[in-house]
């Protein structure tokens, strides 16, 4: 699973929280300290996107995606 940085950014923008809130919410000394990890800049720490998703009222899995090589999806495939 990989943390998908697109979907913390979505969600962040339909609760109606700006970077400066996330900054202020999580104790960080600015808006880009913030930013620099939505962005992918700095990594996320697994405490920080806890609080994300509890300020954002969801699961923290909801801000993974699983990632499957191609390889291992031919044994799922469906057959009639």
């Amino acid at each position: 699973m990989i943390l998908d940085l697109k979907r913390v950014k979505a969600e962040r923008i339909a609760k109606g929280f700006t970077t400066k809130a996330m900054a202020d919410l999580l104790n960080m000394r600015s808006r880009s300290s913030y930013t620099n990890r939505e962005n992918g800049d700095i990594p996320m720490e697994v405490n920080t996107l806890l609080l994300i998703a509890q300020a954002f009222d969801c699961p923290m899995a909801n801000f993974f995606i699983e990632n499957v090589p191609d390889e291992e999806h031919k044994g799922c495939e469906k057959t009639n």
